[in-house]
């Protein structure tokens, strides 16, 4: 396989799933595409993309498969008919979100025929696909991952094996968990601003420059544990400077939130977590 002749198939032909396979069309070995929907394949094949007539024609015309649908009972479908037909050695990339379950029960599922299951959860969305910069966090057997690491390499700028079956899947999830409760507290900050006459548009733009220069709330994701700084630990004063200013600049925020009559749960709880999250607890004051 790593001579780059065999052929590869992408299942799922949704914004993510196009993408994908818009990036693998010219591959060496050749691109097979399938979706339930014509309109979808219509594209790719213009492209140079072949055709398959269904999941059988998937299994028997690649070594390398994408899948790319919308949720567990899909993807458990999918896989569950490729395993029928796909010879040993195969490698069945899984790009849906799904349970954490789902991945090393599939993984299990697929070893006793030979085949490997990867869970290769993706982070970018639809520009980074098209750019060839998603990130791809990998779960399964790493020599699978090598094997079919040229084939990603087409769409993703970034590779990521993360161990074991399920562990890309556990890294999106914690990804996703960062993004959609940023965008929960943004509704609040939003809020607080539009009743504080900021205009909206350029708090956004600014927000957007200046994490983009200091690397946004996974800037400080820096050390491999979540457990407290030691007193001696260089990083320790860095965070707990952090901490204070983040505890003013929290405590002025709420402030400004009272006087304006604007609800701030997510700043309440920012503001009695933050010590912790950042791993430099304050110290308990002596009775």
């Amino acid at each position: 396989m790593t001579d780059e002749d065999f052929g590869v198939a992408v299942v799922g032909l949704g914004q993510i799933g196009a993408g994908l396979a818009m990036r693998l069309v010219g591959w060496p070995g050749g691109l097979t595409v399938y979706d339930v929907r014509p309109e979808a394949v219509t594209p790719l094949v213009e492209k140079g993309a072949r055709a398959a007539a269904d999941l059988k024609d998937v299994a028997t015309s690649a070594r390398v498969i994408s899948i790319v649908v919308l949720n567990d009972a899909q993807v458990r479908a999918v896989v569950g008919e490729l395993l029928e037909e796909v010879a040993p050695g195969t490698v069945i990339a899984i790009h849906s979100t799904i349970d954490a379950a789902t991945a090393p029960e599939l993984a299990d599922l697929a070893a006793q025929r030979g085949v490997h299951v990867l869970d290769v959860a993706l982070t970018g969305g639809h520009f980074a696909v098209l750019e060839g910069r998603l990130v791809a966090m990998v779960g399964g057997d790493e020599a699978a991952h090598k094997l079919a690491e040229p084939v990603f390499a087409n769409w993703a700028e970034l590779q990521l094996h993360f161990g074991p079956s399920g562990s890309g899947i556990r890294a999106k999830l914690a990804r996703n968990l960062l993004q959609f409760i940023g965008y929960a507290a943004t509704g609040e900050i939003s809020r607080l601003a539009e009743a504080a006459g900021v205009d909206l548009l350029k708090l956004a733009a600014a927000i957007r420059h200046s994490d983009a220069v200091i690397g946004g709330p996974a800037v400080v994701m820096i050390s491999p544990t979540t457990e407290e700084y030691a007193a001696d630990d260089m990083l320790r004063p860095i965070f707990e400077n952090t901490r204070d200013l983040g505890e003013k600049d929290l405590a002025h925020a709420l402030a400004l939130g009272r006087s304006l009559g604007v609800d701030m749960p997510f700043g309440e709880l920012g503001l009695a977590s933050l010590a912790t999250a950042l791993r430099v607890p304050h110290e308990e004051a002596t009775p």
